[in-house]
């Protein structure tokens, strides 16, 4: 696995966090029919919070992000991209243990919104998330704090 860290986000890294967000999501919403070129990036925009947001960085170069929305009942889990060609490393498993470490300290439920057919569905299972609901279009997992010693 390659050497990563992560730092807070910036108002700077909006635009090419979007323009992985299109990259990456594009393949699961073409298969799902709802891709748009526009509104896959907007939405990035409209809701980008860099104070919940952590850039991945790969020797030194942007790589990712992962995103944690405190909730009145838990956490969101958004907006947690990897760069294709950096897939299938072991980086996400690790960035998302590392998270979810600081999460079952603070006892606290993660949920995430998963696009039905999606890969990254298996991961978050490996992760201890189960199905809670689903739609046509979309997944909902949580993610109850495990015990921690």
């Amino acid at each position: 696995m390659a050497d990563w860290e992560t730092r807070r986000a910036e108002l700077a890294d909006v635009e090419p966090i979007a323009e992985l967000r299109a990259v990456t999501l594009r393949p699961d919403l073409e298969r799902l029919g709802r891709y748009d070129e526009h509104r896959v990036r907007q939405r990035l925009r409209d809701g980008f919070m860099a104070e919940h947001t952590s850039v991945i960085e790969v020797a030194g170069v942007f790589a990712g992000c992962i995103a944690l929305r405190p909730a009145d009942d838990g956490h969101w889990l958004e907006h947690f991209y990897l760069d294709p060609r950096l897939q299938g490393q072991g980086i996400g498993s690790a960035v998302l243990s590392r998270m979810l470490e600081s999460c079952d300290r603070a006892g606290i439920v993660v949920r995430v919104d998963v696009l039905q057919g999606s890969p990254a569905k298996r991961l978050y299972e490996r992760h201890g998330f189960t199905v809670v609901s689903e739609t046509p279009v979309d997944i909902f997992m949580q993610r109850i704090p495990r015990v921690t010693r």
